[in-house]
């Protein structure tokens, strides 16, 4: 038996994904996320990174089916992630199977797994969400520009906080690059009802993190830009981007996440002209931004980023759902 065969379930073989499986896991993908698929991008990172697991499913030869799991909050959570189905196989149940099959399998190879987490850009109504526990909606504002706009709308936001003279907010954002610097501000005891953390967790890039030392290393890992406000005291705004990576959607773009934490507006715009800026340079072609923020924050960014030519709204309003469930 194939040594990376970890059982059988409907008629369904199931293994663990290796890196020659990636032009077979590409070919069911097709259309996954609206183009916005991250997983060419990642896939052979994957089959290296600590506490991760990816099961493929397959019908004969033929692949047919992807689940992954993240083991995080120092191995009590698994965070499901990147499921997808052939498109010629899609609406039969064949996700619920690879599902209960992947559950089964964290479960026994962790048994102090207790949780399953996982975020979903669509409300599938009380009947699909009756197992989980909905523990927070963000809202999310998603913009389309190329490379040739991109600096000046970065510009004009620039000009928008003159104008309003929001520059001068006694509030200024500061990077955070130390560690250390991090950590404290991370565990302050208070932090996740100052800033309204959805479910008391960070949700990076849909991962969502309880706030604890073992998470810290994942973070470390996705070489992320954090601002926070740096007025001292008690800091009322945080936020970070995840790089630009490529995406398939029009034939090949870049996605560009920025996660928003607070409720100052203010100090959201401040944050939002920042993190453009600091990653205009690389910039080129076609780029999707998403823009994850509280609910209270979408109408003022919406108007904010309105009155460009090139760069605009591409996406009506849509929110970020973060689930739970007992494992």
């Amino acid at each position: 038996m194939d040594s990376h065969c970890v059982g059988e379930l409907d008629g369904l073989t199931f293994y663990l994904a290796k890196p020659e499986d990636y032009d077979d896991v590409m070919a069911i993908s097709q259309d996954i996320y609206g183009g916005n698929d991250y997983l060419p991008h990642r896939y052979h990172y994957w089959m290296t990174e600590p506490g991760r697991v990816v099961i493929i499913a397959r019908r004969g030869k033929k692949l047919v089916a992807l689940e992954s799991g993240l083991l995080v909050d120092g191995g009590e959570t698994v965070i499901a992630e990147g499921l997808r189905v052939c498109p010629k196989e899609r609406g039969w149940g064949l996700s619920g199977v690879i599902l209960r099959f992947v559950d089964g399998y964290i479960k026994k190879v962790y048994p102090n797994v207790k949780t399953k987490r996982l975020t979903r850009g669509d409300d599938p109504g009380p009947e699909k969400l009756r197992k989980f526990t909905l523990l927070a909606r963000r809202s999310v504002l998603s913009l389309l520009g190329d490379s040739e706009g991109f600096n000046s709308f970065v510009s004009g936001l620039q000009e928008k906080l003159v104008v309003s003279d929001e520059t001068n907010s006694s509030r200024p954002l500061v990077p955070v690059k130390d560690l250390d610097a991090l950590k404290a501000f991370l565990f302050d005891s208070d932090l996740s009802s100052r800033l309204q953390l959805p479910g008391g967790a960070i949700i990076q890039d849909w991962e969502p993190l309880k706030l604890m030392e073992s998470n810290l290393h994942i973070l470390a890992r996705r070489n992320l830009t954090w601002f926070v406000d740096g007025s001292g005291g008690k800091p009322l705004f945080m936020s970070f981007h995840t790089p630009p990576y490529p995406i398939p959607y029009n034939g090949g773009s870049l996605c560009f996440n920025i996660d928003l934490y607070g409720m100052e507006t203010t100090l959201a715009k401040k944050a939002l002209t920042t993190h453009l800026n600091s990653v205009k340079s690389e910039i080129q072609g076609l780029v999707l931004v998403h823009i994850y923020m509280h609910q209270t924050l979408w109408k003022d960014l919406k108007q904010f980023c309105e009155g460009h030519d090139t760069v605009k709204q591409s996406k009506n309003f849509w929110e970020q759902l973060f689930l739970e469930k007992e494992l």
